[in-house]
């Protein structure tokens, strides 16, 4: 029996919003220990999703969310250079004009 495939639902962890695992950008921890961007969706490691809205990525930094949904701590160092390659992932899909 063949059926069409669905999308797996995520949740962002800044807003609670349920979505399309595509439509959400994925943070993840590596089994080294490194928490990046995951543009591609691809990289293996424990990952946590946030809306493609500053917004909602400065509420889960703020009230300590991304930490405990990676199992890792994530200093404050960590924070910024993740903000910045979230400001960066966000300029990137609005000059490309594709969007998720």
């Amino acid at each position: 029996m063949t059926g069409a495939s669905k999308t797996p639902q995520r949740t962002c962890i800044g807003c609670g919003t349920g979505a399309d695992k595509r439509d959400l950008l994925r943070i993840v921890r590596t089994k080294d220990g490194d928490v990046l961007i995951d543009r591609g969706g691809r990289v293996n490691g424990r990952g946590a999703y946030v809306c493609h809205k500053s917004e909602c990525f400065e509420h889960a930094v703020r009230k300590g969310r991304l930490g405990p949904a990676l199992r890792v701590r994530v200093e404050e160092e960590d924070a910024e250079r993740l903000r910045r390659d979230f400001e960066e992932s966000l300029a990137v899909e609005g000059t490309s004009g594709q969007g998720r």
